[in-house]
């Protein structure tokens, strides 16, 4: 893909504005950005329109429930068809809350279940380090114990090790294979995915699309010898593989999802998604339409969502609507809830998956014919 003279001027500027403090702040807010036209042109287009429920408030729980109910027509008959509830969380880390999803979080999806859906609701995770002992620290052994009438459990993908394989690709374009956790993509679940507004290091911004594609690759039991790390295999070198293992990753998932639920109460940005600042956004975002929750989160964080390459892949191939202008949003408006979150001081890298490969990532041209 060519690359203009204007989008080299804009990473030049960057790698060098960046370097100051408080500099991606700034350009974050200020900087206009030469970026791929929005939406990017469709291969699979969604014909249709997507509802986002979004609420704002000072009580997480209740919150959380109020986004549900506001898509409760949409739910309800979804919920039906399945045999049990899947709540995927997000712990990113096993001991720092402001990256994790917070257990009111789950309380209030618990909350939303209660009266209707009778089956059993599993809160899985398949986390980078250890994630039972994740659960323990962040006390979701305590919401088990309250929902005891609605039969929930804690579910390790990592330990349960039931997978399926898909095909992801490396640094150098070439395929390689990845086990991605098998209850995401069963058919008797309802999946919802409790994810977390968040700057990320490699990605620009996080939430449901993200929490699900990285959280779907498994990982090695905790004592198992040798260790492995299929999230590796996704978390590839290189931001333009990233982006389109990201979309890869989704499009297994996405015939399976439910429901999104974005929690922006406490969301973060600067250094996430673990060391990041607290930002009280106080917010939450519902949706059926996972990129569509995404996208109204990212423009609640006040970031260019022209920047999220792997959000503009999966709205490409038709895995959601990413086009502001086929969204409808119900309840708050974005405005009323829009903070402008500091970008993480890798943007002037991060925003490079624009652009080409490089040089060294192409193979030589062709010798050219003379006679």
């Amino acid at each position: 893909m060519p690359i203009s003279s204007s989008r080299r001027s804009f990473l030049s500027f960057a790698g060098g504005a960046l370097a100051c403090p408080g500099a991606a702040k700034l350009y974050a807010q200020q900087v206009p950005v030469p970026a791929l036209p929005l939406p990017l042109p469709p291969i699979t287009p969604a014909n249709y329109r997507s509802t986002v429920s979004l609420v704002r408030g000072e009580d997480r729980r209740k919150l959380v429930h109020d986004a549900l109910a506001g898509i409760d027509a949409e739910l309800r008959p979804a919920l039906k068809r399945k045999k049990y509830v899947l709540i995927k969380v997000n712990l990113t880390s096993a001991t720092i809350q402001l990256a994790s999803t917070h257990p009111d979080t789950v309380r209030g999806i618990l909350d939303y279940l209660s009266g209707r859906f009778k089956g059993p609701i599993v809160i899985a995770e398949a986390a980078s380090s250890d994630t039972m002992v994740a659960f323990e620290n962040l006390k979701y052994n305590q919401v088990v114990s309250e929902f005891r009438s609605q039969k929930v459990s804690l579910v390790d993908l990592n330990a349960e090790g039931k997978y399926v394989l898909m095909s992801t690709i490396d640094t150098n374009i070439h395929i390689t294979p990845a086990r991605i956790a098998a209850r995401l993509v069963d058919p008797e679940a309802f999946i919802i995915c409790a994810a977390i507004p968040k700057t990320h290091e490699s990605m620009i911004a996080t939430a449901a699309v993200k929490n699900m594609t990285m959280g779907a690759p498994l990982r090695s039991r905790v004592k198992e010898t040798p260790q492995w790390s299929d999230k590796r295999k996704v978390h590839v070198s290189g931001y333009q593989q990233h982006n389109y293992n990201m979309m890869l990753v989704a499009q297994k998932l996405a015939p399976y999802w439910g429901a999104a639920v974005v929690d922006g109460f406490e969301g973060m940005e600067g250094n996430g998604p673990i060391r990041g600042t607290a930002v009280p956004s106080r917010m939450v975002i519902a949706s059926r339409d996972y990129v569509a929750a995404d996208r109204v989160a990212v423009e609640a964080m006040g970031i260019d969502p022209t920047w999220i390459g792997y959000l503009q892949y999966c709205a490409a191939v038709g895995l959601g609507n990413y086009d502001i202008a086929k969204i409808d949003v119900r309840g708050e408006t974005i405005a009323t809830v829009k903070r402008n979150y500091q970008v993480h001081p890798n943007i002037d890298r991060e925003i490079q998956w624009m652009g080409p490969l490089g040089p060294a990532a192409l193979p030589p041209e062709p010798p050219r014919r003379t006679g």
